[in-house]
């Protein structure tokens, strides 16, 4: 029970960092551009990555995969969809790009069935439906003052979930070390070869903030995995949904965001139909496991 509470402890640590770390990400996203933004986090990022992996059993262990392009893609794909999400901070609101990435474990149930060959049943097929209605409740797209703007978080929720599904794919067949390294070092890497072409010196000020952004990042990631040493995915999810609300309280305190109506109730809609679909999720592998004896 004690390590239990460690767990949770470690979660809710790390969705805090996370809250703190997209908040910063938006201030600087706003100053700078977002691609540079996400280079300078993942500089400091690689460097966590092959410090835990030198740790873990070497950096040539936790480099060798049997899905070397796959673990590629999904680090390229990773950074690519921070930049999307760090512009949709800047210009779409922290507090509304939250809300609408909180569908995303909803797209990647949706999207499990043609890619990963998965079963869905009518319940969470049922639920998804839901969580996308809230997530259409909070763009309100039939709004006269409908902002195109807010496609930028949704485009970022279906990266964010294609990078679920590609993780799920490489985790059949790799260790979760191996994804993690080339989540770092594969982000690190395509950054910098477009980075550089958009560097911008830094106010005396914000070099202290991209630091904060560059430590949140890194213990954010420690903390999580402290988590998930603890705890089941099952367990942390559900708690991860916090990270909304300390967001949404950052949005608004410091950058004097506002909550529509809309946002809270389309969101409230996305986190019940999201914790609908881990539950049953859990209790789906609880059987299986049950059947085959395990």
């Amino acid at each position: 029970m004690k390590n239990k509470a460690h767990g949770y402890i470690f979660t809710l640590l790390a969705v805090t960092v996370f809250a703190v770390q997209d908040g910063l990400s938006k201030h600087l996203g706003t100053l700078y551009p977002p691609i540079f933004v996400a280079m300078m986090r993942y500089w400091a990022f690689a460097v966590f990555v092959l410090l835990l992996a030198a740790r873990s059993g070497g950096i040539r262990h936790a480099a060798t995969t049997k899905r070397p392009l796959l673990q590629i893609f999904r680090g390229v794909l990773l950074v690519a969809q921070i930049v999307v999400m760090i512009h949709a901070f800047a210009h779409a609101g922290m507090a509304m790009s939250q809300s609408i990435l909180q569908g995303t474990p909803l797209i990647v149930t949706l999207l499990s069935v043609p890619l990963l060959g998965e079963k869905v049943g009518w319940r969470r097929l049922t639920a998804v439906v839901i969580g996308l209605f809230g997530v259409l409740l909070i763009i309100n797209p039939v709004s006269a003052h409908f902002d195109t703007t807010l496609l930028v978080p949704v485009l970022g929720a279906f990266m964010f979930a294609l990078y679920g599904i590609a993780t799920r794919a490489v985790g059949r067949v790799d260790r979760s070390m191996t994804s993690f390294f080339y989540t770092g070092i594969a982000g690190a890497v395509a950054s910098t070869l477009v980075g550089p072409f958009y560097w911008t010196w830094l106010a005396p000020m914000d070099w202290l903030l991209m630091a904060a952004l560059c430590i949140s990042g890194m213990t954010s990631h420690y903390f999580l995995i402290r988590a998930y040493d603890i705890l089941e995915a099952s367990e942390v999810q559900p708690l991860t949904y916090f990270q909304l609300v300390i967001g949404s309280f950052i949005a608004v305190t410091v950058f004097n965001e506002t909550l529509t109506w809309n946002m809270v109730v389309g969101a409230i809609i996305v986190v019940g139909a999201g914790l609908f679909t881990v539950w049953r999720e859990h209790h789906l592998a609880k059987q299986r496991k049950l059947v085959s004896g395990d």
